[in-house]
């Protein structure tokens, strides 16, 4: 056991050298985690401000513009255009100078009067669904502030039976960047991980080292284990470098345990530099590895994580599949252990799927690797 050590750290030792005279492996592990963090956390963002909006009023009354106040007020809407006919919105969503108009009836302020269920219209550019989608939520909202207001003027607030309060809980602020950043500090570190590992083995192949190791006494999990080990570490100082950034450029908080979430980091490493040697030992080509390992990588963790889409509302197949994404289980434990302050208890179904799939990945790269040129 202790000859396997010594032979694993000599092995490590050697991939560190390998590492720290290839500037352009510390540039890319080292540097690309930081600007992936400062293009995609300000980049991907669910937050819609300040909608472009065209305004057809032909009730033209004070509840129409006190209507127009509060989507002003709001900073969710702008109003910037003032179409005298419905018909001219056409032409100002072609020409992309508004995203919306809001069409008051006529008659509106009467029915507002009545409480007959006063009604008034927003057209929305649907070619952008999310931005749709979030846009008619904040016109909803607006509009059932001002029926409560209406109806507080005419004396029967006090009435209503049902008042909800809404109170988000763990993002009170409901800010894009607390949902993003941890889930992006999964994927940058796995795409980068895997990457950067399926670079190992194919470099000794095209450099004809690969012979010298075969001449020495080193099994084949030593020879695994030493070329992961290194950047395992690797991947240590890219997490923390992306936690820092994170903490410091949005005010991602740590609300959980901070070891939980270096063995969920441990875990999650394994997975993605073992998936990095098995695509080393199967194509023993680094431009074919880079290849392979950017499509396998970039494509599942972005699609199939839960990082963008809910895995919930995915077909069952896609499920099941994402079960073998390194990424899905990260993620949850990222956002439980930061914005939730989850611990051993909700997360270890992540855990455990991560060492299985770290486990599954190294056995099918020791049994991959063979002592022959062939």
């Amino acid at each position: 056991m202790r000859a396997f050590a010594e032979r694993v750290v000599f092995l490590a030792h050697k991939e560190v050298l390998h590492i720290l005279r290839d500037r352009q492996v510390i540039y890319l592990a080292l540097g690309m985690p930081v600007i992936m963090v400062l293009l995609f956390g300000f980049a991907i963002t669910f937050d819609v401000d300040l909608v472009r909006v065209g305004v057809v009023d032909h009730d033209r009354s004070p509840a129409s513009r006190a209507l127009l106040e509060a989507l002003r007020a709001s900073k969710a809407f702008e109003l910037a255009a003032y179409p005298e006919r419905v018909e001219d919105a056409d032409r100002l969503f072609r020409r992309g100078e508004v995203k919306g108009v809001v069409v008051i009836p006529r008659g509106f302020a009467r029915d507002l009067a009545r409480n007959r269920g006063a009604a008034f219209q927003l057209l929305m550019d649907g070619s952008d669904g999310t931005s749709t989608q979030i846009a008619l939520g904040y016109a909803s909202g607006i509009a059932q502030a001002q029926t409560l207001a209406q109806l507080r003027r005419a004396g029967i607030g006090a009435a209503l039976p049902i008042a909800a309060r809404a109170r988000p809980w763990f993002n009170p602020d409901m800010r894009s960047a607390l949902f993003v950043v941890p889930g992006l500090a999964a994927l940058i570190v796995g795409i980068l991980g895997v990457m950067l590992s399926a670079l190992s083995v194919a470099r000794e192949w095209e450099r004809g080292s690969m012979e010298q190791l075969f001449a020495t006494p080193v099994g084949r999990l030593a020879v695994v284990l030493g070329k992961l080990l290194p950047y395992v570490g690797l991947g240590v100082l890219q997490l923390l470098l992306v936690l820092v950034a994170g903490a410091w450029l949005f005010d991602v908080p740590l609300r959980g345990s901070f070891a939980l979430l270096g063995l969920a980091s441990l875990l999650f490493l394994v997975c993605v530099m073992g998936q990095g040697l098995l695509i080393s030992m199967v194509t023993r080509n680094q431009q074919v590895a880079t290849q392979v390992a950017a499509i396998t990588a970039l494509v599942p963790a972005l699609l199939l994580s839960g990082f963008l889409f809910p895995i919930d509302n995915m077909p069952w197949l896609l499920q099941a599949i994402s079960h073998i994404v390194p990424a899905r289980y990260m993620i949850v434990c990222m956002r439980g252990i930061l914005l939730k302050g989850l611990t051993l208890v909700q997360l270890w179904p992540q855990l455990v799927g991560m060492a299985l799939l770290g486990l599954a990945l190294i056995a099918a790269t020791t049994a991959r690797f063979r002592r022959r040129l062939d």
